[in-house]
């Protein structure tokens, strides 16, 4: 039975509709393709950037059918309900029917602008040029918002 889940018995590595069972949350998120690896998803578990029924959790909590999982990732949030349980890694068309995303669409391209972005074939840039960078992505520096006491 080469290539075959043994756990679940499904060659694409999917839980079958009964005794679905639960699965890791930073496996299930890294199967379901919403994170590049499973070491991302287990460092977002840690980093406090997975809630589950909004709670924060751990790498190691179990993912059930019907949770919902919001997933912090790359500045834009995820918000996903799990419709089934999968425990491998599979194609981007059978992970997107193993959950409903319910996220926000991202915002338009024309509401982010691009802060400091200067021509190609300028140079490098002045000191004089540096703080004005700075100042436009409002980290602060001298003629930028005054530093905290």
């Amino acid at each position: 039975m080469a290539g075959r889940d043994m756990a679940s018995g499904d060659p694409d590595g999917t839980a079958g509709a009964a005794g679905e069972g639960s699965a890791r949350v930073d496996s299930w998120i890294w199967s379901v393709r919403l994170v590049k690896t499973r070491s991302l998803g287990a460092a977002a578990c840690r980093g406090g950037h997975v809630r589950v029924n909004g709670e924060r959790v751990k790498p190691a909590h179990g993912v059930r059918v019907g949770d919902e999982v919001r997933l912090r990732h790359e500045g834009q949030e995820r918000i996903v309900v799990v419709k089934r349980i999968i425990r491998k890694r599979v194609g981007a068309p059978v992970a997107v029917e193993c959950y409903v995303d319910n996220s926000p669409p991202p915002p338009p391209r024309e509401a982010v602008a691009p802060a400091g972005v200067r021509d190609r074939g300028t140079g490098r840039p002045t000191k004089r040029d540096r703080r004005e960078m700075e100042r436009l992505r409002g980290l602060g520096g001298p003629g930028g918002p005054p530093a905290e006491q």
